[in-house]
């Protein structure tokens, strides 16, 4: 089943978020590579594709998990949550009509 993974950033933690962002995009690798990721991105603070130094609001993951506790569970390990980027993550079922 897939999931909605919306992760809500700390105010002004670009520095961090940039810092752990390879080990993020290397998790994401892995479930792209398993074809169960179906979309993945940050929501920049300023409308533009390049916010700048205005930096990211939080990240929207859409992927397959077994389960909402398996959801749960890989979205726990996420290297921003580590490096304190991420303040809030929720995870929820998602059904995809489109």
């Amino acid at each position: 089943m897939l999931y909605l993974i919306y992760a809500e950033d700390v105010a002004n933690t670009l520095e961090q978020r940039l810092a752990a962002r390879p080990a993020h995009l290397a998790r994401m690798q892995l479930l792209k590579d398993a074809d169960r990721l179906v979309l993945a991105g940050p929501n920049p603070i300023a409308d533009s594709e390049d916010p700048g130094s205005a930096g990211f609001s939080g990240s929207v993951i859409i992927a397959d998990f077994p389960n909402l506790e398996e959801a749960k569970a890989w979205a726990s390990k996420d290297p921003y949550i580590e490096a304190g980027v991420y303040q809030n993550v929720t995870v929820k079922p998602f059904k995809r009509v489109f």
